[in-house]
């Protein structure tokens, strides 16, 4: 007699099987739809604060004060503008003065702290090199010290190299940032070590390997640096560093414009919207290469 309990279990198991294979499907659906009405409301809040510094830029100064206050302008001008280019002209200082600054020290400072991180990054991520166990433990513990803790070592070393009242007092501080080293490291790890013995076999030395080879297949990590970058120094107004009038940065001129009282907030409202447009386009021409590096790098 044929035992039929094994076909029995059999059934029994493509019954349950199905059974947990539907309640999965059904239970991704719901899932699905939770973390899409949940990513949603994210991006809606998300979202708000840059509609409304959008809408205050062209909101005239009664609406801005209305309680509670409508995130989309109802009777859109330009006097805000208007009033900050009237306050510019006025400056003892040329405001084209306050944007060379700017762009000097933010362009030298990226472009600055891309190299040099990516260079020290390439054999520490590449070959084997003494100590470098204590040096990327080193950079990591210092990225868990903000700004406000080194701010006051900074400017005694600063001031020790007399570099007070100088570009060099906001560029030197970001280029010697160890996130860019950290970032680069993580990334390049990924780079096949086949590839670089290729191209020493082929005759490459060291310096062309790492900028015709390494750099390419790195480019997202690259840009991520940027833009990171970009958007401190973009921000950064240098007073803690520069006192005199004419090296001080645009965000500094900017706010102190907008810092005039209550009669001034249609002109910080225009401030706000021009010092935050130039890293939302980069942001978002580039979005794809951060999330890149951000999966590989595991910043969160």
């Amino acid at each position: 007699m044929i035992d039929s309990r094994p076909f029995a279990e059999i059934a029994s198991f493509k019954i349950t099987y199905k059974s947990k294979q539907k309640k999965r499907i059904n239970r991704s659906k719901t899932g699905d739809a939770l973390l899409f009405i949940f990513l949603a409301l994210s991006g809606f809040l998300s979202i708000l604060p840059l509609v409304l510094i959008f809408s205050n830029a062209f909101k005239p100064l009664d609406e801005i004060f209305l309680y509670p206050p409508n995130f989309i302008v109802q009777h859109p001008t330009l006097d805000n503008f208007r009033d900050l280019g009237v306050v510019l002209g006025t400056s003892l200082v040329p405001f084209s003065r306050y944007f060379f600054n700017t762009i000097l020290v933010t362009v030298v400072g990226t472009v600055g702290h891309l190299i040099i991180s990516s260079m020290c990054a390439y054999p520490l991520a590449k070959y084997k090199v003494p100590g470098s166990g204590i040096i990327m433990g080193l950079v990591t513990y210092s990225l868990m010290f903000p700004s406000s803790v080194t701010g006051i070592p900074n400017y005694m070393i600063l001031n020790w190299f007399g570099l007070i009242d100088t570009y060099w007092a906001i560029i030197l501080p970001v280029i010697a940032s160890s996130l860019g080293l950290y970032l680069m490291k993580q990334f390049m790890i990924t780079v096949p070590m086949s590839l670089i013995e290729s191209a020493k076999i082929d005759g490459a030395g060291e310096f062309k390997i790492y900028w015709k080879i390494v750099m390419p297949l790195v480019k997202p990590a690259s840009i991520t640096l940027i833009i990171l970058n970009f958007r401190a120094l973009w921000a950064a107004d240098g007073s803690t560093y520069i006192y005199r009038e004419d090296y001080k940065m645009l965000s500094y001129a900017l706010n102190q414009i907008a810092s005039a009282g209550p009669a001034r907030q249609g002109t910080l409202a225009a401030v706000a919207m021009i010092m935050i447009i130039v890293p939302i386009v980069m942001f978002i021409i580039s979005q794809s290469n951060m999330i890149d590096t951000m999966a590989h790098s595991g910043m969160k």
